[in-house]
């Protein structure tokens, strides 16, 4: 068994472990107070896998993830604020508050981002590890997904081009049982999924994800393996959802106690049990630790709601192309009068006057006190 580390070194695990637990659930209860729009995915219980990965990651490493990458983003030093923001749809979020849950985003802490399309994130962290090689560098691409993500064709050809290539590249799988509601086993022919890139040459290990210190000794190995061999690898973390697949989950595609079964397990509890066994850490140590993470979460919600939402003209802006010599990118319909969506500052008066009138509705102010869209006093 890993070794317990340090006394500051410890805390920083369970604080960062805490933090994303307690950040999910309040992401969740936002959700359903409908503060945070689009979808929702939590990662409650996943916390050890995602914390012992990148507790053993390099500043200039890159990780990539999917639409499931909250905690992935806090782990990597995002601060709270920014992510909630985001969630809520607002400016001061991560990406703008264009993004929304699914699509976290932090380049300057080298986060490349979380990613809707199952397996959509595999052919891009071969991308940023071929960057890498190619500029000479020892930087590692971490390459988090699902263990539905894994049955994917982009799996498959990512595998083959990464080992081709030799590229600095570790694939993390996440294997939490299911691929939205359906078992591991009835979706994959191979059930150990570490053995899944064996036939393009990639070594694979499996992993207790559900325990902090196990992540981080195995990763951070892999992790070494890579950067000094440049070659590729994969591991399968073992760890469970306490969630549904999302918010809109009902679950009903599994018994209530293989859930509890699996909290028996808990990542936190189990590393808070071991630290204070050892004398590692004191209770004190441990409520301090669930306390700040509740500020801060706390901190995040004050900061979300208080924040401006885009202003609405900027719905089309940073777009990849935007010319005047071809086409439409995009059609604004939302008046008699269709107008190119890239250009919502040129939208007519019309258009506008709708935009303020169902603005001002959802605002909540009496529909009769308003003047009627397109007229003027």
């Amino acid at each position: 068994m890993a070794e317990l580390p340090d006394r500051q070194e410890s805390l920083e695990l369970l604080g960062r472990m805490c933090l994303i637990r307690r950040f999910e659930e309040e992401a969740g209860r936002q959700y359903q107070r409908a503060k945070a729009g689009g979808f929702l995915h939590l990662a409650i219980g996943e916390e050890a896998t995602i914390v012992g990965t990148t507790s053993v990651m390099r500043e200039d490493d890159y990780l990539i993830g999917t639409y499931r990458t909250h905690g992935h983003a806090l782990a990597r030093g995002t601060p709270a604020n920014e992510v909630m923001a985001e969630l809520f749809g607002r400016q001061t979020g991560t990406s703008g508050g264009r993004g929304g849950s699914m699509h976290i985003f932090d380049a300057g802490r080298r986060f490349m981002g979380g990613y809707g399309i199952v397996g959509g994130n595999l052919p891009l962290a071969a991308g940023l590890a071929l960057a890498s090689q190619y500029r000479d560098e020892d930087t590692v691409t971490v390459c988090m997904f699902g263990d539905g993500a894994s049955n994917t064709g982009n799996f498959g050809e990512t595998m083959n081009l990464a080992a081709l290539w030799k590229l600095p590249v570790l694939f993390l799988v996440e294997n939490n049982l299911y691929g939205m509601g359906t078992s591991l086993e009835r979706h994959s022919a191979v059930t150990d999924l570490s053995h899944k890139a064996a036939g393009y040459g990639i070594e694979g290990e499996r992993i207790d994800g559900m325990n902090v210190l196990e992540v981080r000794e195995r990763v951070g190995e892999h992790l070494e393996t890579v950067r000094s061999e440049g070659r590729p690898s994969l591991v399968e973390a073992f760890t469970y959802r306490y969630r549904g697949h999302s918010a809109a989950d009902p679950e009903v595609y599994r018994e209530k106690s293989e859930v509890e079964e699996w909290r028996e397990k808990d990542p936190i509890e189990n590393f808070i049990r071991l630290c204070c066994d050892q004398g590692v850490l004191s209770d004190d140590d441990v409520e301090a630790a669930r306390r700040e993470a509740d500020e801060t979460v706390e901190a995040a919600v004050k900061f979300a709601d208080e924040s401006p939402e885009p202003a609405l003209e900027s719905l089309y802006e940073e777009l990849y192309v935007v010319s005047e010599t071809m086409g439409w990118y995009a059609v604004d319909e939302r008046s008699p009068e269709p107008h190119r969506g890239e250009l919502g500052e040129d939208a007519p008066e019309l258009a506008r006057d709708l935009a303020e009138s169902g603005a001002a509705h959802a605002d909540g102010e009496d529909p009769e006190q308003q003047s009627r869209p397109g007229v003027r006093d």
